[in-house]
This record gives C-alpha cells, structure tokens and sequence, in this order.
C-alpha cells in the first residue's frame, strides 16, 4: 500500500438521508480512510482514529433492521458503535484496545464499530489484509 489513504465512501438508503443531513451526515462528510498505517472514519461530526494494528478482525455483516444501524449509536450488547446510513451491509471492526467515538471527551471507549460503507466487502479485504492495496 501507499501513504494515499484509500477511501471508501458510506452507502445511503433514499429514506433515511434526509433525518442524516439533519444530523451533518451527508456523502461528502460520511467516509472510511484506510492507509499503511491508520483506519479514520469520519462520520458528519463524529470521528473514529485508530492505527490499523488495533484492528484484531473484520466481519462483513447484514443486512440490517433499520433502528439498528441508521446513524450514530451506541450497542447496548457489546458497547460497539454504529455509523451507519443504509440497512444493507456493512463491516464490523474489532479493535484490540477501546477507541473513542460518539462522545467528545474519550468517553466512552468502543471494542468495536460497524460501518455502512459502498463497498463492504472491499473494505473487510483491506483492514484483513494489511498487505494488499
């Protein structure tokens, strides 16, 4: 891989992007970043950064009921973080350490997060393999 981060943009539903650009979550500020080093999401105003080396595995998921994935939330399962703007699929990320993400102030710390991104699969290949462009 190279320094470019590659980007993936988030998948929108028709329905729910109204309630989302209400939120600040629109195509152009909805978006995963990965690079030889970092995994960035950028999710409206919320944002998620962590080295790619606390990433322990990916898991392609879904499809969704909506209230379980449309927009930023907490999981009261597993204390994992939802950003999502579509109920068709998306990754789950486990982390090795906690991040930081809904809350400013670094409270909570998430074990994981699940992303609705265009291209999930793509996106699971890439963090699974850290070797491959």
């Amino acid at each position: 891989m190279t320094d470019a981060p590659v980007r993936f943009p988030f998948r929108f539903d028709v329905a729910f992007r109204p309630v989302l650009a209400l939120l600040g979550v629109r195509p152009a500020t909805a978006w995963v970043a990965v690079d030889d080093r970092d995994l960035t999401i950028r999710y409206g105003p919320w944002r998620l950064r962590t080295g790619r080396d606390n990433v322990l595995g990916v898991e392609v998921a879904g499809p969704y009921r909506w209230w379980r994935v449309i927009g930023p939330h907490l999981s009261l399962v597993d204390g994992g973080v939802s950003f999502g703007s579509s109920t068709a699929a998306g990754v789950c990320v486990r982390f090795g350490v906690p991040v930081p993400a809904l809350a400013p102030g670094g409270w909570p710390r998430h074990p994981a997060v699940t992303v609705t991104v265009a291209d999930p699969a793509a996106l699971a290949r890439l963090l699974a393999r850290p070797d491959l462009p």
